[in-house]
């Protein structure tokens, strides 16, 4: 499996939580331009096109990402983040060797019938109704988009063609455009048309077109949603189990460098010395300055057992060369298990994700703190992404006695579910859970039960707000598979995630001097741990407090 890539938006580079005190010294005087939000529209729209003309398209969609969410009803932003993401998404597909395969090998009868198969999981299993017309021309805006790509030309189109494609999409709009497309059986004459033109008046594959119709269809139902190649599709399934054959490191585009986000414990990278913040400058010789994380990922995936070269950059040394074996790695979900305050029994660890192993994990820690004197617990969720629904309400049955832990409400009856606690096997301990803007989904259910049944204390930053549930498709006849939104989810209290996710009952404030990036990461954590840990230590005054009360009325 390829190492897993990191796409949520980077974290403002302000110190958070810190009062900044100034010296008195007599300063002459100041004159301060407040920049309204029209301004800082401008300077973010100045910045994506910076990007996009760059063609980094992962750090553009990060940054768009981190924009559309800032300013959420500004037009401009949100047809950005759209455009980018056909971008990227083309990009991730052309680096992707699974899927390239499926262009050259796969019949344009068989790509065909894989669409027709993939609207009719749509129509199954998708959270609204379809318009199949709307499906159609997301898949000619996509095919647009690739006529525009390198990437995409000097793989289906013949260098003679080429000043042929401002005709061919003239056409194409003036065939398809006042087209009825009301069934799903007119969406595949429409693509099997499309693919033909394409053919006859560019010489391109026709399967090519078919798939980034399907590609187009997918993708444009929301940002959740979308195609999975067949590497994806096994990556997917690796991380719900856990484990991959690889190195053990996340990486993310920044600066037009692979920085490393995380090293996972006990993998051959952590052996090999690699540290977060590490840059990875090349891989087998091939330099990464101009790769993607896609291409970048593949590089580094291999078979157990196989060798991979790699030279790395580190902050204030010299670069140097490492040279690492592939092989299994488990990837555990419950990180630093440990006490961190020992005159309060503070215990701590950190919630990497919900996975298949994650209650186990979860158990053993608990244990494990319970046994060195735990008498508070801090959950840190912060970079949190989610995972699987069952195991966040699993996890969450841990700390909560009864009621509702969780509800999903889809567009059929068999989408809908509520999930409720049992009061078996709950911990009482008081409870503190860490939470920032990349905790998603999943972590959004843990914190917010945690949360409405005033079962512990939320420290940090509004969560990220992603309150919907995808379902995995595998597709009968290739290997590839769709994710689809099949469900939207709720609070105990009925309240939904989507785009206001979970509120801290103490918010870390940021504070008013920016610094270098990652000091103010560095600061960040730092700010926000130290908060949790004061918290936690209330929390455990309080409990001590009130247990002496009631063996005094006891005594009585």
């Amino acid at each position: 499996m390829p190492q897993r890539v990191l796409s949520y938006c980077t974290v403002l580079c302000l110190v958070l939580g810190l009062l900044l005190v100034p010296p008195t010294i007599a300063q002459s005087p100041t004159t301060i331009s407040i920049r309204g939000p029209a301004d800082q529209i401008d300077k973010l729209l100045r910045r994506g096109r910076q990007l996009e003309s760059e063609r980094r398209w992962g750090e553009a969609i990060s940054h768009y990402e981190g924009a559309v969410r800032r300013f959420p009803d500004d037009g401009k932003l949100q047809r950005r983040f759209e455009l980018t993401r056909l971008h990227y998404d083309l990009s991730r597909r052309y680096a992707d060797r699974s899927f390239c395969n499926a262009v050259a090998t796969l019949p344009t009868g068989r790509a065909l019938d894989l669409y027709a198969g993939v609207l009719l999981k749509i129509d199954a299993h998708y959270v609204e109704t379809p318009n199949w017309k709307t499906l159609v021309e997301h898949g000619t805006n996509n095919l647009e988009v690739a006529l525009g790509e390198r990437v995409f030309l000097d793989k289906n189109l013949p260098e003679d063609r080429l000043a042929l494609i401002d005709d061919f999409r003239r056409e194409l709009h003036r065939v398809l455009g006042p087209r009825v497309i009301a069934t799903r059986q007119d969406a595949r004459d429409a693509v099997e048309t499309a693919s033909t033109m394409a053919q006859r008046r560019l010489g391109i594959y026709p399967t090519a077109v078919v798939l980034e119709y399907l590609c187009g269809a997918t993708n444009s139902l929301d940002v959740y949603s979308g195609y999975l190649t067949p590497d994806q599709l096994d990556e997917v399934y690796a991380q719900i189990e856990g484990n991959f054959v690889g190195l053990g490191i996340e990486l993310k585009a920044e600066n037009n460098e692979l920085l490393i986000v995380r090293v996972i414990p006990c993998s051959p990278a952590q052996q090999a010395g690699m540290l977060s913040g590490d840059r990875i400058l090349s891989v087998d010789g091939q330099s990464t300055r101009d790769l993607s994380t896609d291409q970048a990922a593949n590089l580094l995936h291999g078979k157990a057992g196989t060798i991979v070269r790699l030279v790395i950059a580190r902050p204030a040394q010299e670069s140097r060369e490492l040279t690492i074996q592939r092989r299994r790695v488990e990837v555990p979900s419950i990180d630093q298990a440990k006490i961190i305050d020992r005159d309060y029994g503070i215990g701590y660890f950190r919630l990497v994700c919900f996975q298949k192993t994650t209650c186990r994990d979860l158990e053993e820690a608990l244990w494990k703190l319970h046994r060195e004197g735990m008498r508070g617990l801090i959950i840190d969720l912060r970079g949190n992404p989610g995972g699987l629904l069952i195991t966040s309400v699993e996890a969450a049955d841990r700390f909560v006695e009864r009621g509702v832990i969780v509800s999903t409400r889809g567009r059929s009856s068999q989408e809908d579910f509520t999930y409720s606690a049992h009061a078996s096997g709950t911990w009482r301990v008081p409870l503190v859970v860490l939470i920032d803007q990349e905790s998603a989904s999943a972590a959004e259910i843990f914190s917010g039960a945690i949360r409405d049944h005033r079962r512990g204390t939320i420290v940090g930053e509004q969560s990220y707000g992603k309150g919907s549930v995808q379902g995995i498709f595998p597709l009968d006849m290739t290997r590839a598979g769709v994710r689809l939104t099949t469900a939207r989810f709720y609070s105990p209290n009925g309240r939904p995630y989507s785009r206001s996710g979970v509120a801290p009952h103490v918010p870390v404030q940021l504070a008013a001097k920016p610094l270098d990036g990652h000091l103010a990461r560095r600061a960040k954590d730092s700010a926000m741990l130290d908060a949790a840990v004061q918290t936690a230590r209330q929390l455990v005054q309080q409990q001590h407090a009130q247990n002496k009360r009631q063996h005094t009325l006891l005594k009585k």
